[in-house]
């Protein structure tokens, strides 16, 4: 998953192969990474808000981190095969979390709705790219669920009156939200606009 505005994109998924990845077993960086990646979305429960946000820097910059791990401990900056694969799953999890705050904390039945209804929609397209490879997917289920609860959450704590109240006013909350939503996934996806390689070719 990467963020509303920039983010540093995984590998395309890859056939797991175990045996052929490293002997001793997956880097220190990747397992710390990935128990960050499991243990963070907890505080999504206590703080919806900061948790939320904590998992969406978490998963921008996961590739920041395994180099900067890597480089620490010795161990090559190398995600492996598993990883990738892997990174739906823990994506999955946090937003997960996130829509059960939303379903059993949100008063306004049509704002749970939406937001159970954009999860299914983005859990379903990466079941689909999983299966298929098509990166044309990715513009099609989009994760506009995340920025819908960002969205919200952000409204019920300081901008009350921006919260929708209409069918009019909830459509033009998603189509907003979708606009750089959708800009994001071309530029990650389709432009292969890296961030992350392209500081550390330009000032590496």
């Amino acid at each position: 998953m990467h963020p509303p505005g920039a983010g540093a994109p995984k590998q395309a998924a890859l056939p797991i192969d175990v045996p052929s990845w490293h002997a001793q077993g997956p880097p220190v960086a990747i397992l710390i990474v990935v128990a960050l990646r499991v243990l963070v979305p907890l505080s999504i429960l206590r703080y919806p808000l900061g948790g939320a946000i904590a998992c969406l820097l978490l998963d921008a910059f996961d590739v920041v981190l395994v180099d900067a791990l890597a480089g620490l401990l010795g161990e090559p900056p190398d995600f492996g095969p598993i990883y990738p694969a892997l990174d739906k799953v823990l994506d999955t999890w946090y937003l997960g979390i996130e829509l059960f705050v939303a379903w059993t904390r949100w008063p306004e039945k049509v704002l749970r709705r939406t937001a159970a209804a954009l999860f299914a929609w983005r859990l379903a397209g990466v079941i689909l790219f999983e299966a298929s490879g098509a990166r044309p997917l990715l513009l099609v289920f989009p994760n506009l669920f995340e920025n819908f609860y960002l969205y919200v959450t952000i409204c019920r704590r300081w901008f009350p009156r921006l919260i929708p109240r209409s069918t009019l006013t909830l459509l033009v909350v998603l189509v907003v939200l979708l606009l750089p939503k959708l800009a994001q996934e071309w530029l990650l996806h389709f432009a292969q606009f890296h961030p992350w390689q392209w500081l550390k070719t330009t000032f590496g």
